[in-house]
């Protein structure tokens, strides 16, 4: 499975899309495009990608750009991945 694929996985499950994330591209909006995404969700889904994908995100690597499309949010995985 790719990482794009692990994280669109895991937005479905922690912000519960109802199937919506099967649609999503690289280029999909995320932070002030989804409703479910809010301050909350922001931390109930690094928590799952760090709990699923054993990484580790230390507080001063969290921003908003992060967060900006399914693209910028697989591409911070993957470097945290490697």
């Amino acid at each position: 499975m790719t990482t794009e694929k692990h994280v669109l996985r895991i937005l479905e499950e922690v912000l519960s899309l109802g199937g919506r994330s099967a649609s999503f591209d690289r280029d999909t909006q995320l932070l002030g495009a989804l409703p479910e995404l809010d301050s909350m969700a922001v931390v109930s889904l690094l928590t799952a990608l760090e709990e699923q994908l054993g990484i580790v995100v230390a507080d001063d690597e969290i921003e908003g750009a992060t967060f900006a499309t399914v693209g910028s949010l697989s591409d911070f995985v993957a470097a945290k991945l490697a």
